[in-house]
């Protein structure tokens, strides 16, 4: 059954009359289409009975047709009201979803088209989809964890003391494309002290002797599916001996979290079992984020790894396990790999050596 099917049928059982779906991860899991988030109004209108209707500029008609869309086409001119056409399409609807990242704008100019509905969150309903990858998404994912994989053992080629922090991010993003990617999500490198930075990207600091490194990557495959993974180097010299200490304690957190995660487990348990070791260590302060997050089609989507998610984890889900330390002004760690639930285990997706990495 196609993935629209699905969300239709969805829509039904929650009292959804039709789905709105505007460009973004949602439609193009949906329809297989990338649509681009112009300001001409493309729009998935999807209703609970009935085949659905994907509205289109004219000028983009081509462009929706050559990425295999198998339902109609709907397009519009440019003199045109996109959104009557859509409200033409939804008829007597009382309840319409819309995606959850919409733009605001056409929220309104939405429900100044259909007056008589009621505007609902789409977006739980999509995800009740997407959190369970079927064998051919996690096959994606496999062969997204194997392209960043060859990056992270390609970084003792540009990482190395004198070089910038932005000098070595260049190099990683022409690799993540060069390693089969289709675009660069995000480069972080981060020495010494900004590796404290959980969120730090790239900076004109110049790496020295004996810098920690954090770096994580990730990027886009072709076939929509993202990739996700964070390693540790060390920049040739001494290491901070506390970095040291707590690069151990880490290690082990995210080994227990490895061997814990499985079907049947919630997603909070996994958070629970390496905070609790990191804190045991002195280091539970240090320790400031949530352990991971969902991976598809976005690289953070559902199930979320933290506290207060009693989410019991299912065959199919897909999440990060990330533990990370940081010490502010000093040092920075996190281990991150990508991990698919099994019938009746786990499969890790990245395989890269977790210890810190000496060059």
């Amino acid at each position: 059954m196609s993935t629209w099917r699905k969300a239709q049928q969805l829509a039904a059982e929650q009292g959804i009359d039709a789905l709105l779906i505007t460009p973004g991860a949602d439609l193009r899991y949906l329809t297989g289409y990338v649509a681009l988030p112009l300001e001409r109004l493309t729009c998935l209108v999807l209703p609970a009975h009935g085949e659905p209707t994907l509205v289109v500029p004219a000028l983009e008609r081509h462009a929706a047709e050559a990425s295999g869309v198998e339902m109609d086409i709907a397009t519009w001119g440019e003199t045109d009201d996109p959104f009557a056409l859509v409200a033409s399409l939804v008829g007597d609807a009382t309840v319409v979803g819309l995606d959850d990242h919409m733009w605001a704008s056409r929220v309104f100019a939405l429900g100044e088209a259909i007056p008589t509905a009621d505007q609902v969150l789409a977006g739980s309903l999509v995800q009740q989809l997407r959190i369970r990858k079927d064998a051919v998404e996690v096959e994606a994912l496999r062969q997204a964890g194997l392209a960043i994989d060859r990056v992270h053992l390609r970084v003792h080629e540009w990482l190395r003391p004198g070089r910038t922090e932005r000098e070595v991010g260049a190099d990683i993003a022409r690799a993540i494309i060069d390693e089969g990617h289709e675009t660069v999500d995000f480069v972080i490198v981060g020495s010494g002290p900004n590796g404290a930075s959980p969120h730090h990207e790239l900076s004109d600091r110049v790496i020295e002797a004996g810098d920690p490194v954090v770096v994580d990557i990730g990027g886009t495959m072709p076939s929509g599916y993202c990739s996700d993974s964070t390693r540790n180097y060390l920049a040739g010299g001494t290491p901070d001996p506390l970095y040291l200490e707590a690069y151990a304690v880490l290690e082990e957190a995210q080994r227990v979290q490895l061997e814990h995660a499985r079907p049947g487990v919630t997603a909070e348990s996994i958070d629970a079992v390496g905070r609790r070791i990191i804190a045991d260590a002195g280091f539970g302060d240090l320790f400031m984020h949530r352990t991971g997050h969902g991976i598809g089609q976005e690289t953070h989507e559902e199930p979320y790894i933290v506290e207060g998610n009693d989410l019991v984890l299912e065959e199919g889900m897909a999440f990060s396990i990330e533990p990370g330390i940081y010490h502010d002004g000093r040092f920075g760690a996190r281990i991150e790999d990508i991990v698919v639930c099994t019938a009746d285990g786990l499969e890790v997706l990245n395989n890269t050596p977790r210890g810190l990495v000496s060059l």
